[in-house]
Order: C-alpha cells, then sequence, then structure tokens
C-alpha cells in the first residue's frame, strides 16, 4: 500500500495555500445574488409571483377543483391546474433505459388529475405578490376520491424487487465465491440488520426559480448543482430545442443532491412565465420541500460476516433492502461499498426494492458510501468483539492489496495510515475494549472508529480562459458553486499555472452560455472543472510563448519558448524576461484566450481510484436519561493533493457534522397512513445545531496520487460524510454497552438496553 502519508503538505504558489474565498465578500455584503433575489428583468417588466398548491392526499384522484374563489381575489393572474395546461411531453416509465436520462428526462407538471404522493403539485397560483398568491391558494376548492397506497417499505410483508441498475449504473448483485458456503463452515461469524430512516437533504437555499421569456427563449435564474442537466429536462419538459434555453445560477446554497435535476417550482415557473408573458418567481416552502425535493430512501441493511481464527473475513454478504417511488425508481448503490473496501475469501452483495407511494428518492450526499459503510463499519466492529481484535487491528488484517471486485491495483490507498495517524491523534491507545468502562459522575464515556471510502470521479468538462492587453484574465466554466469554493480554487489553478497574482484573475461561473463542465455532484466538481482550467491554462501559455517568440513588436522575440516560465506576472524565455501585461500588450492587444478539457482516461479502467479516510469520534452517555452527546471528533483523509487546505476543511467538517446528524437526530417519519412526512420542517426534522457540535479536528495525509487527472486531486465533498455516523455509533457502544441498529440512536432506544 500506498507509504507516502507525510501530514504537511508542500503548496506551490498558490495550489495548496489556505487562501479566503474570493467570493467572500460578496457573500457577506450581500452581493451575491441567489436564484429568488435576481431583478435584471427586461425593461419595464415586474415579476409576478407563483405558489404552489400541495395535494392533501398521498394517492387518488381529484374529483372537484373550483378555483373562483381564488380567482375573485385581488392581484391574482391567472391559476393553472391539470384542466388548462397545455399538453406536455409524457413521463415515461420509471426507470427510463439509459443513466443520463435520469438527469435529462421531461418532467410535466399538473398534467392530470391523478395524484401519485402527498404534496403533489395540483395547482398554482400567479400573482402580482406573493402574499395574494398564497392567500388564494388556500382558497382552492379542492376534493379527492383517495385510494389505497402503500408506505411501509421495511414492513415484513413488503414485495421486493431486484431493479435492472441500481444508481451510477452498477449491478444490482455481484458475487465472488461461495458465501453461503462459507458462512456455514464458520466458526465464528455475525448476522446482523441496520437501520436508516428517510433523511432530508435540507439545503439552507431552499429550491426556486425566476423564469422569463423573450421571444422563443427562455431564461431561467434558479438554484441548481448541474447547469446542462436542468437545461436538457425543461427543454424536455416544454417540447423547445435545448439551445432555447439558458440557465444562470452563479451562487447556490448548497444542494447536497437536491438539485441535479430540475423540480417542480423550475418547471411551473417556466410554464407561468410563457402563460403570462412576463417574468415569473416561484420556490418552495420549507414544508414543500420534504415532499417535492427528494430524500435518502429509508432502508435496511443486513451484514453477514465470517472470520478465522486469526482474524481474516472468508466471507462478507451485503444485502439491501430500499423503498423507491412507484412512478420513478431511484436504487441507492449501498452495498457498493462492501465491493471493494476489505478484502474476503468470499463476497455477495444484493439491492432490492419496495414500491411506495411517494415521491422519488434522490441523491443526497455520499449516496451509496454514506448509508452503506454505517451497516459495514458497525459490523465490522460487532466482528472485532467478537474476535476480542482491536476494531483497527481487525480492519488492518482485512486490508486488500488490490481491489477485491475488480482485480485492479489502486491508484493509492492509505486507509491503513489514516487509522494509524487518527490513533495516535486521538488517543485511541486509551480506550478501554470494555463497553461502560469508563465512567465520569452520571456519564459514561466511549469511543468510536470507522473507515471511510469515496470514488474518485471524473466527468467531461470544458473551459476558456482569456487574457486581455492589461494582464487581466477571465476564467469561464458553466460549473457552478454550491458553497464549496468553486470560485476560490479555480482561481488559484489559473493563478499559479500563469504566473499571476490571485487579483489578476476573475471567474465565471453558472452559465449555460459558458463551456459546459458536468456540475456540482458525486465529488466530481473540483477534478473535472479544474482540470480543465488546468489544461486551458496549459494552451494558453503556449500561445502566450509562441507570440512572445516571434512577434516582430516583442521585447522576446527569437528566444527558446521550450525553456517558458510563468511567474511573478512575467514570462520568462531562457535568460530573457518580460511583464506579461505589456507582453500581451505588445503582441496580441485584443488578447488571447485558450479552450482546455477534462475527460475519463484510461487510468480509470487501470486502476481503481478512490480516496480513503478515518473518523474517530468521543462521547458520553448520560446514565439516566439515555442522552448522548458528542464531545470530540477527528477525520484523517488521504484524498490526493489538497487544492486549498481552508475549504477543503470546510468540507470534511461538514460532511462529519451530518454524519453526527444521522448517528444522532435525523430522521424524517413517513406515516404510514396518510403517505406524510409528518415532521416536514426544520422545527421538527432535527439537524445538529452548533450547541451539539464540540471540537471538530481535520487532518490530510500528503497523498501523490498522479492516476486521476493531472492536478493529482480527490474528490472530498462527501468523503468527510462517509463512515461519520459509524464512528459514532461504535462510540456510543463503548461507552455504555447498547448496540442500536436502528438509526438515529436515541435516548428511548440507549434507555431500553441499559435497562
Amino acid at each position: 500500500m500506498t507509504s507516502n502519508t507525510t501530514t504537511v503538505p508542500t503548496p506551490g504558489r498558490f495550489i495548496g495555500r489556505p487562501v479566503d474565498r474570493v467570493d467572500g465578500r460578496l457573500k457577506v455584503t450581500g452581493g451575491a445574488r441567489y436564484a429568488f433575489e435576481h431583478s435584471n428583468l427586461a425593461r419595464g417588466t415586474t415579476p409576478a409571483y407563483g405558489v404552489i398548491l400541495g395535494a392533501g392526499i398521498p394517492k387518488g384522484r381529484i374529483t372537484t377543483l373550483d378555483t373562483t374563489r381564488a380567482e375573485a381575489i385581488p392581484g391574482v393572474l391567472k391559476i393553472l391546474t391539470y384542466r388548462n395546461m397545455a399538453p406536455q411531453p409524457a413521463f415515461g416509465a420509471p426507470m427510463p433505459p439509459n443513466v443520463p436520462d435520469v438527469f435529462t428526462r421531461a418532467r410535466p407538471m399538473l398534467s392530470s388529475d391523478e395524484i401519485l404522493y402527498y404534496d403533489q403539485p395540483v395547482a398554482l397560483v400567479i400573482a402580482a405578490t406573493w402574499e395574494a398568491a398564497r392567500g388564494a391558494a388556500a382558497l382552492i376548492d379542492i376534493r379527492y376520491m383517495q385510494e389505497p397506497g402503500f408506505y411501509d417499505p421495511l414492513a415484513a410483508h413488503a414485495e421486493r424487487y431486484k431493479p435492472a441498475r441500481i444508481n451510477a449504473g452498477f449491478a444490482p448483485d455481484t458475487a465472488h465465491g461461495d458465501a453461503d458456503a462459507a458462512l456455514a463452515a464458520a466458526s465464528i461469524t455475525i448476522d446482523q440488520t441496520y437501520r436508516l430512516p428517510y433523511e432530508i437533504h435540507a439545503p439552507m437555499e431552499p429550491h426556486a426559480t425566476l423564469a422569463q421569456w423573450d421571444g422563443e427563449r427562455l431564461t431561467l435564474h434558479t438554484s441548481t448543482q448541474t447547469i446542462a442537466n436542468i437545461q436538457s429536462s425543461v427543454a424536455a419538459s416544454l417540447a423547445i430545442p435545448r439551445g432555447h434555453v439558458r440557465v444562470i445560477s452563479p451562487f447556490v446554497g448548497g444542494g447536497f443532491g437536491s438539485k441535479l435535476i430540475p423540480h417542480a417550482e423550475a418547471i411551473l415557473a417556466a410554464i407561468a412565465a410563457r402563460e403570462m408573458q412576463r417574468p415569473v418567481k416561484v420556490a418552495f416552502t420549507r414544508q414543500q420541500m420534504f415532499a417535492n425535493a427528494g430524500h435518502r430512501p429509508a432502508m435496511e441493511q443486513r451484514i453477514r460476516l465470517a472470520a478465522d481464527g486469526d482474524g481474516r473475513l472468508t466471507a462478507l454478504v451485503h444485502d439491501v433492502t430500499a423503498a423507491t417511488s412507484r412512478f420513478e425508481e431511484f436504487a441507492e448503490q449501498s452495498g457498493v461499498v462492501s465491493r471493494s473496501f476489505y478484502a474476503s475469501a468470499t463476497r455477495r452483495t444484493t439491492h432490492r426494492l419496495v414500491r411506495v407511494d411517494t415521491n422519488r428518492g434522490e441523491w443526497m450526499r455520499a449516496p451509496g458510501e454514506a448509508s452503506g459503510l454505517l451497516a459495514l463499519e458497525c459490523a465490522m466492529d460487532e466482528m472485532a468483539e467478537r474476535l476480542t481484535l482491536d476494531p483497527i487491528e481487525f480492519r488492518i488484517r482485512n486490508e486488500p492489496e488490490r481491489d477485491p471486485e475488480t482485480g485492479a491495483p489502486f491508484s493509492s490507498r492509505n486507509l491503513i495510515a489514516c487509522m494509524r495517524e487518527g490513533a495516535q491523534r486521538f488517543g485511541w491507545a486509551q480506550r478501554s475494549a470494555t463497553p461502560g468502562a469508563r465512567r465520569e459522575g452520571r456519564k459514561l464515556v466511549g469511543i468510536g472508529m470507522a473507515g471511510a471510502m469515496r470514488p474518485n470521479y471524473i466527468g467531461p468538462a470544458q473551459a476558456r480562459v482569456a487574457i486581455d492587453r492589461s494582464g487581466q484574465v477571465t476564467v469561464q466554466t458553466d460549473m457552478t458553486d454550491i458553497g464549496t469554493g468553486t470560485y476560490t480554487i479555480l482561481a488559484q489553478i489559473a493563478a499559479e499555472r500563469l504566473g499571476l497574482p490571485l487579483q489578476a484573475i476573475t471567474v465565471e461561473l453558472g452559465d449555460s452560455n459558458l463551456p459546459r463542465s458536468p456540475g456540482s455532484g458525486g465529488s466530481w466538481g473540483a477534478a473535472s472543472s479544474g482540470t480543465a482550467v488546468h489544461n486551458a491554462c496549459l494552451a494558453l501559455c503556449q500561445k502566450i510563448a509562441d507570440a512572445a517568440r516571434s512577434h516582430a513588436a516583442s521585447p522576446l522575440r527569437g528566444a527558446d519558448p521550450m525553456q517558458a516560465r510563468f511567474e511573478e506576472a512575467s514570462l520568462t524565455l531562457g535568460d530573457r524576461s518580460a511583464p506579461l501585461a505589456e507582453l500581451i500588450a505588445q503582441t496580441s492587444p485584443d488578447g488571447l484566450d485558450a479552450t482546455g478539457s477534462a475527460a475519463r482516461g484510461e487510468t480509470y479502467k487501470t486502476f481503481s481510484q478512490h480516496a480513503f479516510g478515518a473518523h474517530f469520534a468521543e462521547v458520553a452517555v448520560d446514565i439516566d436519561t439515555g442522552e448522548v452527546r458528542l464531545r470530540r471528533m477527528l477525520g484523517v483523509f488521504a484524498a490526493g493533493k489538497i487544492l486549498n487546505p481552508k475549504t477543503a476543511r470546510s468540507q470534511m467538517i461538514g460532511g462529519m457534522i451530518w454524519g453526527v446528524g444521522s448517528a444522532l437526530t435525523e430522521a424524517a417519519m413517513l406515516d404510514p397512513r396518510y403517505g406524510h412526512f409528518v415532521n416536514h420542517d426544520l422545527a421538527e426534522y432535527q439537524v445538529p445545531v452548533h450547541a451539539d457540535i464540540p471540537d471538530i479536528d481535520v487532518i490530510f495525509l500528503d497523498e501523490d496520487d498522479d492516476k486521476g487527472n493531472p492536478l493529482g486531486i480527490k474528490g472530498i465533498g462527501e468523503l468527510g460524510n462517509c463512515g461519520a455516523n459509524a464512528a459514532v455509533v461504535n462510540a456510543v457502544y463503548n461507552a455504555c454497552g447498547v448496540r442500536v441498529r436502528e438509526l438515529p440512536v436515541t435516548l428511548d432506544k440507549v434507555l431500553a438496553g441499559m435497562a
């Protein structure tokens, strides 16, 4: 395994430096405009406002729909329902034939009287003010004929089926060797089931859109992670050419996977604006987001492990059963992580789905790993206890030399180094192997750990970099910044490659008129857009050097371009140097530009590429109440070259806090009678707050991995969330001896076990 694990990386002039966010001032002064705040409308126009009315039943049909009272409200302009909507393309089968079609398919709205899930949009009230629209929506008389539905995916009698594929195109089932025979022959086994509830993305900025038409062309100011997906899907939904839709999203207040596809607010805003021939703004309320903007599906994961007397796995079986919408399939790949994380003589993973009458599940931060590692890493701790082995030592004994699923070598794999570094820093040696052994007053204190892994992806991306006669550089790509720091890292890459100060770099993002990128999702944004910018800068450097060598007015004419160095805002060719701004003004007064691209290369076929990490958590459990409190947490990660330690640390801490929420507080409660989320706001859906999060630290190991991209970087937006919940759950067991296998770990479950 890779052993280059120094904890102090060597940064470049800008890459690897903890640079402040270049867009920070805009954000703290209100200069960063989010979707609903945009006001750059056509001259003489003012926006109308749309308010969505949601269905009051989970399944059935509309029998009565009377908008008379609502239409009488002053300021109401029009009410759209299935009765007066123009024809739209059909939605199609629950699972389209190709993976990309999931993101770009038509998504018709208000297209029939059929109700498929609770709070499904049944009307859009358009008014001169938002208040008038909201008031009118409450006056619509709508009645239904309710039909029986199914809402309990983990019920024993639930009908399960095998999907044709699972998220990202993975096969639902894989098998290596005879796992059943290995389990039957083993003297040491475990067989446990772990349950995860529905979880909600809850980004700070609700889904919102401002739509306006200019003739046959539509402009959407919307909150999205992926410009191209929204452009394609909205165009398909409206049956217009893709090139007639412009999507603008320069700032996004979080997404976490819920903004990878358009939702009702974007489609309805576009339709309403076309109907009214004026701009229209539509936004989900916080409550509407719970039913209409996706969720992580509820799921049950059964883990069976077998080991020999030396603590080496002889069987690993990971069976996943999860909820899916009846009308649109989503299968989170929770078992895939078990295919590559540990060595085992035999292995099998399966995925089964149960159809329920809710809206579709969606990609939620670290889909697959966040849920799958909860089960796998808790099971590994349970097996380590059966073997009387230290949990870290047990994991080390099952470290694979190659990817167990594909047989490919790892491009780098520093999981052991992360565990050892974390153990040393966290004081793992002081941990008692006996649960409940450490007591401080009326508190039982324990520590736990878990491993982390997330695939390193790269997607097709393009970028344009231009320099003007004053030496100012503009970087352009339709990549989004969802709060992760994209503006900053792309500026750092350009400044590093061109030898210019950060102040000379302007980054333009989030506009479909710019070169296309895969957007923010799957932890591939930085690698994809960063590689494209890197390559564009190299191409621009070549153009500048060629002009400097050959142009009659150049002070560097005739110099050797093979020795070009771009540094300190100057170009050096051999022993001659000139300021870049002076060179451009003399040789290319109209400026120069170049494009660059990124794509998945052959190394993605020949190497298994992942980022790794290890989480450590300490909790205190109140003996009298069963309340669990996190006391401290550490994450140690090996994720290639870190472009910006400050923004990267922020990403990791945010991911780890997600894990704490998953472990201790978060659960969207679906009423099994009426099919709606009961706790559909942030008062009752409890995410961690400042009082819940004490000391969290993050360490990055220096890792040199050139197999994925020329920058040597890996995705980090989701790695912090992978395995974090398992570390907390394992710490709870070490503290009080109660093994909670159904999240979240609430005091009623702890007290029942302690009793």
